[in-house]
C-alpha cells in the first residue's frame, strides 16, 4: 500500500480538531489543580468542612479516590503553597504547571517531568526543567523520561547490581498442533521458573505501544499474541539456534516476482499455510522465512538470495549505529528488531548499511502499510517523516530512547 493512499483529506482536520479539544481539557484540569491548591491553602476545613481537598473533588466531581489523590498530588507539585504558618512552599516545577495551564502537556508527561525534578537536588532543577519542557515540544512522555535518565545519571550514576536467581527441577510440556481452519492451537504446562521466566518474557514484549502511531487498543490476549509471535522472531534470530538437517531452523514461502513486488496475492506459507504477498514483502526485508521467489510459470527465479539477506557482519553494523528499534519513542532493543530495507528489495534497493534500518516487528509492519517514511539524514542516522494528520510540516524525528555508544559525542 503506497503512502498516498491513506491520506484522506479530511485527516488532517480531524487530528487538528482532537488537537484542540485535547488542549482545552488539559488546561482545564491543569486550572482545576490550581484552584485545589489555592482552596487547600485557605482551609478546606473552613470552606467546605472536608477534611482534604481530594475528599472535595471526590465528592464535587464524582471522581475515584486514588485519581483525585493524584490530581492533588500534581497539583501541588506544579503550584506553590504555604504551610500553616504562612511560610512559603515553593512549587517543584512551576514552568511545567505554566505549560500544563496552557494545554500543552499531557498527565504523563507532567507526571514524567515531576518525577524526574523531585530526585533532582534543588541547585539544579531549574536548567533541568527547561531542558525537559524544551524536548517536551517534540517528544513523548517516554522519550522525556530517557532524557531525565540521562540527567539523573550524570548525577548519580551508581548502578543496580542484577538478582540472582536460583534454578529448579523443570517439569514441562507443550502441545502445538495445526486446524483445519489454518489457525495454531497452543497449550502446555510448565514448572514454576519456567513459567516465570515466560511470563516476564512476554510481559516485556507485551506493553501497551505508545508512539507517535497513536493509542494502542489491543486487548490483552491480542497483546499476549503478538509478544508470543516476537518471541518466536527474537529466537530465529539468534544466532544459538540449534542446527536443524544441516541448517538453521526457517520457514520457507514460495510466492512470484510480480506479487512480491506489488504486495497483491497471495503466497505459500511453510507446507500447508498460506499468508498474504503482502506479508511476503515484509519478511523479505530481513527474517527466517526465507522467500522462494518464482517466474510466471512457477520455476524458481531466486532461492533464498543470499545478497539479500542481511550478513552478520552487516546486522552488528545496523546493532552498533541504531541500537534498537529507530522508530520514534520505541524501547524494543537491538535482538527484538528486523532489518528494514528502506528502499524496498523488490524495488531494487541495496542491501547495504545507507539502506536499511532496524525496526521491532509492530514498527516494521507500520512501515509497510502507513504514511510514515524513513530516510538517512545527512549524518547518517536514521530518522522518520510523519504522515501530515500527525504534523502538517513533517519535521523529522528520531528516537533518543537507545543509549549511544560510549565513543559517541
Amino acid at each position: 500500500m503506497s503512502s498516498d493512499a491513506i491520506q484522506h483529506p479530511d485527516a488532517v482536520a480531524l487530528a487538528d480538531r482532537v488537537g484542540e479539544l485535547l488542549a482545552c481539557m488539559r488546561s482545564a484540569e491543569a486550572s482545576l489543580g490550581a484552584l485545589l491548591v489555592e482552596i487547600e491553602q485557605r482551609g478546606v476545613m473552613e470552606l467546605f468542612g472536608y477534611r482534604s481537598a481530594a475528599r472535595l473533588l471526590e465528592h464535587l466531581g464524582d471522581v475515584p479516590k486514588q485519581a483525585a489523590e493524584r490530581t492533588v498530588k500534581r497539583a501541588r507539585a506544579l503550584n506553590a503553597g504555604r504551610t500553616l504558618d504562612g511560610s512559603s512552599i515553593p512549587a517543584v516545577a512551576p514552568a511545567t504547571g505554566a505549560a500544563a495551564r496552557a494545554g500543552r502537556l499531557s498527565n504523563p508527561m507532567i507526571d514524567t517531568i515531576v518525577d524526574v525534578l523531585t530526585r533532582v537536588p534543588v541547585e539544579h532543577r531549574d536548567s533541568a526543567e527547561e531542558n525537559l519542557l524544551a524536548f517536551a515540544e517534540e517528544a513523548g512522555h517516554k522519550q522525556v523520561a530517557a532524557l531525565g535518565a540521562r540527567i539523573l545519571a550524570h548525577l548519580d550514576p551508581d548502578g543496580r547490581e542484577p538478582d540472582a536467581v536460583e534454578p529448579v527441577v523443570p517439569a514441562r510440556e507443550l502441545f502445538l498442533r495445526r486446524k483445519r481452519t489454518g489457525m495454531w492451537e497452543l497449550n502446555g504446562t510448565f514448572d514454576d521458573e519456567t513459567g516465570t521466566r515466560a511470563s516476564a518474557l512476554l510481559d516485556a514484549l507485551a506493553e501497551c505501544r505508545t508512539a507517535d502511531e497513536g493509542p494502542d487498543f489491543r486487548t490483552l490476549p491480542q497483546r499476549y499474541g503478538d509478544a508470543f509471535s516476537d518471541a518466536l522472531d527474537l529466537a530465529l534470530n539468534s544466532s544459538d539456534l540449534p542446527i536443524q538437517a544441516g541448517e538453521r531452523a526457517h520457514v520457507m514461502v514460495a510466492v512470484s516476482l510480480e506479487d512480491l513486488r506489488s504486495g497483491v496475492g497471495r503466497a505459500t506459507l511453510g507446507d500447508t499455510g498460506e499468508m498474504t504477498a503482502a506479508e511476503a514483502r515484509v519478511h523479505a526485508c530481513d527474517s527466517m522465512i526465507i522467500p522462494a521467489v518464482l517466474g510466471e510459470k512457477s520455476e524458481p527465479l531466486n532461492l533464498g538470495r543470499l545478497r539479500r539477506l542481511i550478513s552478520a557482519g552487516l546486522r552488528r553494523a545496523l546493532f552498533l549505529r541504531d541500537r534498537g528499534c529507530t522508530f520514534p519513542g520505541c524501547h524494543r532493543p537491538p535482538r527484538h528488531c528486523q532489518g528494514h530495507h528502506i528502499r524496498h528489495w523488490a524495488d531494487g534497493g541495496p542491501t547495504d548499511l545507507n539502506n536499511l534500518v532496524l525496526l521491532c516487528a509492530h514498527h516494521h509492519r507500520l512501515m509497510h502499510r502507513s504514511g510514515w517514511e524513513v530516510r538517512i539524514a545527512p549524518d547518517g542516522l536514521p530518522e522518520f517523516l510523519p504522515p501530515t494528520f500527525i504534523d502538517k510540516r513533517r519535521k523529522p524525528r528520531r528516537n533518543n530512547l537507545h543509549e549511544p555508544l560510549p565513543f559517541a559525542a
